[in-house]
Formats: C-alpha cells, sequence, structure tokens
C-alpha cells in the first residue's frame, strides 16, 4: 500500500513535486509535431483506411465559423471561404487535392499538406468543381463527412449536402456513402511516434493524481479542492485539458455521479475517492487515467478487509479487459469478457463499457468496447476489431449499493491505458497495483 502525508508539505514531498514538475518537460516534444505526423498519417495510413472501409474517393468540405471537426486534419484549419479536400485512391497510391478560394491557396501550398492545391476565385461554386474531379476520377464510393452514430464523422451539414448532390449526376449521387467507418479506421491508429507522445503524457497524468492525493486533509479537503489542484498543475505545466474543461477533472468521494464536474463534497474517512482525468500534449494528443485513494480512519494502517476485496475485484477486471484486448478481437468481446467476471465477483451492473478508444479526443474514433451489458447482439462500434497501434481507455467495474437511496451507486473502475500490439496489449504507463492510502489524523489526547 501507497501512504501520504495529508497534512502539510515536508521537504520530501516539496521535493517530490519539483521532481514531478521538471519531469513535466519531456511533453513538449509533442509541440509542434502534429504537421509532420499529420502528413504521415495522410500518406501512410489513409490509403490503408480507404482499402479497408472499401471507398476510393473522399470529399472534406471546410469553411470558416463551422468547420469540419476533422478539419485539422487534412488541413482545412485555416478555411475562410468554403474549401474542399479531395483523396482519391487508385489501389495502394492516393492522390489528395485542394480546392481552395485564392486566398488560402498561397497558405495551403506553404503548409504542404496535400500533394496539389487548386485556387478558384472567390465565389466560384466549389461543389462543380468537386463534380468534375469524381466525374473525371469514376471512383466506385465516394465518403463523405454525414454519419447518424458517430459525430466527428458528421460534420457536412445539410445545406452543404444538398448542394453536393445537385452538382454531382445522379449515378455519383448514388455512390455516396458515410465516411464513417473510413473515419474509424483511419483516425483509431496511431503511428508509433504518437503512442511515444501518449506514453509521456500517460505517465505524466498518472503522477499529477498521485500528487494531488497528497494535498488532502480528511474532513477538511473537498472534492472541488483537489480538481483545483489539477488545475493549477496543469496550467504550470503548460498542458490543456483531455476533455471539457468544467469536467476535467471529475474528482468524486461519494456516490457514483457519471460524467460531471467535482463537488464540494467534504472527504471523509472511509471514502473511497476516484479522480478521472486527463490532459491534452501537442494542442492534439490526450489521455484518460483513473486513479482511486482509500482515506483510513483514524488509527488504521490498512483500509478493512471488506474495501480492500473490493478494490482487489475491480483492479483484475481490469487485468482482465487487458488480457482480452488482441488484433482481431471485436470490441464487444473485450467488454464480455470484463463483464463475465463482474457477474462472478458480485458487482452491480454498470451502465459504462468497459472501454474506448481515446487519442485525439478522450472518446475517439474506433472499436467500442461495450455493448455487452445489455444482453443484446453485439452492433455498430462494437463489432469492429482491434488493429495494432490503436490506444485504449479501459475500466474493470466493482460496483455495490450505496444506500443513501434505492438508485446510488459506489463504482471501483480501475482505469489504464494501453494500446494494441501484434500479439496483445500493452499498458501505455505502469498501472496502478496498490490503493493509495491517506490517514486520518488522531485527535491530540486531552490527558
Amino acid at each position: 500500500m501507497t501512504r501520504v502525508r495529508p497534512v502539510l508539505l515536508s521537504a520530501l514531498l516539496f521535493a517530490s513535486l519539483a521532481q514531478a514538475a521538471t519531469a513535466a518537460p519531456a511533453v513538449p516534444a509533442a509541440e509542434g509535431a502534429w504537421p509532420r505526423v499529420r502528413k504521415e498519417r495522410l500518406q501512410k495510413l489513409l490509403p490503408q483506411a480507404m482499402a479497408r472501409a472499401g471507398v476510393d474517393a473522399w470529399v472534406v468540405l471546410c469553411r470558416e465559423n463551422d468547420n469540419d471537426p476533422l478539419a485539422s486534419h487534412v488541413g482545412g484549419e485555416n478555411a475562410g471561404g468554403t474549401a474542399a479536400f479531395l483523396f482519391l485512391r487508385d489501389g495502394e497510391t492516393l492522390r489528395s487535392t485542394a480546392l481552395s478560394p485564392e486566398g488560402e491557396a498561397t497558405a495551403l501550398r506553404d503548409m504542404g499538406v496535400v500533394d496539389e492545391v487548386v485556387a478558384f476565385e472567390r465565389g466560384a461554386d466549389v461543389h462543380a468543381l468537386i463534380a468534375a474531379r469524381l466525374s473525371k476520377a469514376k471512383p466506385t464510393k465516394v465518403a463523405i463527412n454525414s454519419s447518424e452514430r458517430m459525430s466527428i464523422a458528421d460534420g457536412l451539414s445539410a445545406t452543404q449536402r444538398a448542394k453536393l448532390e445537385a452538382a454531382l449526376s445522379p449515378a455519383l449521387r448514388k455512390k455516396l456513402v458515410s465516411s464513417e467507418d473510413l473515419v474509424s479506421e483511419w483516425l483509431s491508429v496511431k503511428t508509433p511516434e504518437e503512442v511515444d507522445i501518449m506514453r509521456k503524457a500517460a505517465d505524466i497524468t498518472a503522477k499529477l493524481e498521485e500528487e494531488a492525493y497528497r494535498t488532502v486533509v480528511p474532513g477538511k479537503t473537498r472534492d472541488s479542492d483537489v480538481a483545483r489542484f489539477l488545475k493549477k498543475r496543469i496550467a504550470e505545466l503548460g498542458v490543456g485539458d483531455g476533455w471539457q474543461p468544467d469536467q476535467n477533472p471529475n474528482v468524486n468521494s461519494g456516490p457514483t455521479r457519471g460524467h460531471s464536474n467535482a463537488t464540494d463534497r467534504v472527504i471523509q474517512p472511509g471514502d473511497f475517492i476516484q479522480t478521472d482525468f486527463g490532459i491534452r500534449v501537442g494542442g492534439t494528443w490526450v489521455t484518460d487515467i483513473q486513479r482511486f485513494a482509500y482515506v483510513l480512519a483514524p488509527g488504521q494502517t490498512q483500509p478493512p478487509a471488506e474495501a480492500l476485496a473490493k478494490w482487489e475485484k475491480s483492479k483484475k477486471g481490469s487485468r482482465i479487459a487487458l488480457a482480452a484486448m488482441k488484433p482481431g478481437v471485436r470490441g464487444y468481446d473485450v467488454d464480455k469478457a470484463q463483464r463475465d467476471w463482474m457477474r462472478e465477483a458480485g458487482s452491480e451492473p454498470v451502465m459504462w463499457g468497459t472501454g474506448h478508444p481515446v487519442g485525439y479526443w478522450a472518446h475517439d474514433a474506433g472499436p467500442a468496447l461495450s455493448g455487452a451489458a445489455s444482453g443484446k447482439p453485439p452492433a455498430g462500434s462494437a463489432l469492429r476489431k482491434l488493429q495494432p497501434g490503436q490506444v485504449f481507455a479501459f475500466d474493470g467495474f466493482y460496483a455495490w449499493k450505496d444506500g443513501s437511496s434505492p438508485d446510488a451507486l459506489r463504482i471501483l473502475s480501475v482505469e489504464e491505458m494501453a494500446v494494441i500490439t501484434e500479439t496483445g496489449a500493452e499498458y501505455l504507463n505502469p498501472p496502478q497495483e496498490q490503493l493509495i492510502l491517506i490517514p486520518s489524523p488522531v485527535a491530540p489526547s486531552k490527558h
């Protein structure tokens, strides 16, 4: 068990904080990496993803103020007037073209993201230019960013789609398909450099959570105080939030509240503390990791056996999930392996899936490690198969009734991050093996 001092920061603690702060600058290696990584992803990973998705053309429309969620992935983040990015696959080769208003065309050429930049007069009909290119290419399937289930693949507005379809011939209109499969295949796989960046970021994320627990004084510290400490640390280190700032981190010492903000609940002896936290590095890559602490009662040196048993059951569920994560396995199967253990361990049901892809968003594109809780046949992203290079955040659950209300649950959800390898999965950073223990001050003697 890990022991921590709960009251004053000793010289040793100051030293550990300084060490963590000096270790953090390993992350800025991510700064400025995205333009190079993006180009590599377009050249090497996109043709493979298009082949797996069975499409040979992809059209992305970018514009000012209400841009496509994938604009920065194709080089269209600075669009003013509507620009189109076309990706045409011929076997294993890919040709990328930007059709851009002349005002932004020079900058696009300087960026060098795509093979060709074609400038057109501002006010010209870009949809007609797209139609002409597609007609010449004669694709069998044309992916567009329109999806009912994946928001990041749903950037094409109704107006944009109507204009595009009006410009296409009836034969081309019939070839339009959702880019959902393509986006999932492409974004879910990370390059070795990206995985390395995320390894460093994951290590820092976990260490910051451990730092935060050192500040807890039972009976005085609130969940929101722990959250504010972490907010201060990420500002000091120059990294960003892994997801919505008002919900990151989610620190909770009471019944589960799902994805939410930390409250002013005062941390008490006997509490498990859950911190769900993520950072963003290089303006691009995010983490999603949880760390757990237990608050000892005055005079205790370890948690009660019942509390330790709950922790071990949750941890084992996480390890079972990791063992199930292999190339070619469906996301559903990973979830089912962990659910089977939950039932064996006597856990209450939990509504959330075992895990999800993580990378550019905390909930990224790719296979969902979920679907087994409902008892229904697997569907959607849970049917997608794991591939080398995909990164996941995944939980081991153990839940029990809180007793404060009929529906209130306490949930341990040991969440780690792992990357899929050629033979299985490996942690991005060392997993939490033991609860972090927070002693409570012993009341002074009256004698």
